[in-house]
């Protein structure tokens, strides 16, 4: 994908740089990271793919590509499909499986001084168990554990366990139960009326906190084959476009589940967008499409987010968390 922007090839590593004096420091409940910016799953690849061009340290984290507990081919092709604002994709959770990931994915990032989410799913509860209790053998090399719950439940007649709040408390239980203390972030749907249930039911059942938001179902059409554009049929819309609607999911949560860590994530593609995203209640920032268009576009939201408190007088960019005035 990134080939594609003829960019990848001639960028090289940009040394770090801080433009203000704020205090970026930023906790999601004990785990405690240097900068509230966090590659978004599926957007910063697998392993050190990015780190060329983008230190992995810099950043507060990154989440891998999720994970199943046996390798999976995804979906057909053509798998992205571009459109007004961001983008539709139908990967299809393609991944090597959690141990070839862990033998070769993971000590790259680990080298390379990354802190590191890692994410997996999985069409049951026991497919989330099974994925977990592999991850366990490598829990000194990660600050945090994803569950990606936007995933058919093949014993609920394929819903979606993010469109159900008793299945998601079902995956998240057994998965916190396979991790110990491992914090455990569910990550959160939008195409459902019930995402503040859900997100109560995940955090009932042992998450630490919640990542809001995942892709928006979409679809695209070609006009002249009168035919889907995507091999799957329909995707999931990111990238600029869904930033309201994350906006919306993010003040939803945060209102219901005071003082629970989001990751807030949809549609960040600058450090005013970060701002946004974190007066509406995020703890944390994702970035995930917006590196698709620019491989660095994860340290490049840091430092103006940096830059924008320090230019506006804000000590801490934790006080701007939930800092949103409410109409009159």
């Amino acid at each position: 994908m990134l080939d594609r922007f003829g960019v990848l090839g001639r960028l090289k590593p940009r040394g770090r740089r801080r433009i203000g004096s704020t205090d970026l420091t930023t906790h999601l409940g004990d785990l405690v990271l240097p900068n509230p910016v966090i590659a978004a799953s599926g957007t910063f690849g697998q392993s050190d793919e990015l780190a060329d061009v983008v230190d992995p340290a810099d950043l507060g984290a990154i989440t891998v590509k999720s994970l199943s507990v046996e390798p999976w081919a995804g979906n057909p092709p053509l798998r992205v499909a571009p459109t007004v604002g961001g983008m539709i994709n139908s990967v299809g959770l393609q991944n090597p499986g959690v141990d070839e990931w862990c033998a070769s994915g993971l000590p790259a990032l680990r080298d390379r001084g990354a802190r590191v989410i890692a994410s997996v799913w999985g069409h049951t509860v026991e497919d989330y168990g099974k994925a977990a209790a592999r991850l366990t053998r490598v829990r000194s090399d990660l600050v945090a554990l994803e569950v990606n719950v936007s995933c058919p439940n093949l014993h609920a007649d394929s819903q979606m366990f993010a469109h159900d709040p008793a299945a998601t408390a079902a995956v998240v239980e057994t998965v916190v139960a396979q991790v110990g203390d491992l914090p455990v972030f569910a990550k959160l749907s939008p195409n459902t009326s019930e995402i503040v249930a859900v997100a109560e039911r995940a955090v009932d059942a042992g998450a630490a906190g919640l990542t809001a938001i995942n892709t928006v179902s979409a679809m695209a059409i070609d006009a002249r084959t009168r035919r889907p554009e995507l091999g799957a049929g329909t995707g999931g819309l990111s990238g600029r476009a869904i930033r309201p609607i994350a906006l919306r999911c993010v003040r939803l949560v945060s209102r219901a589940l005071p003082g629970v860590p989001i990751i807030g994530t949809g549609g960040v593609a600058s450090g005013e967008d970060a701002v946004e995203i974190l007066l509406a209640g995020a703890t944390a920032v994702g970035v995930g499409t917006a590196t698709f268009e620019d491989p660095r576009a994860t340290v490049h939201v840091r430092d103006e987010l940096d830059e924008w408190c320090a230019t506006q007088g804000i000590p801490r960019a934790s006080d701007l968390v939930g800092a949103l005035e409410e109409p009159a």
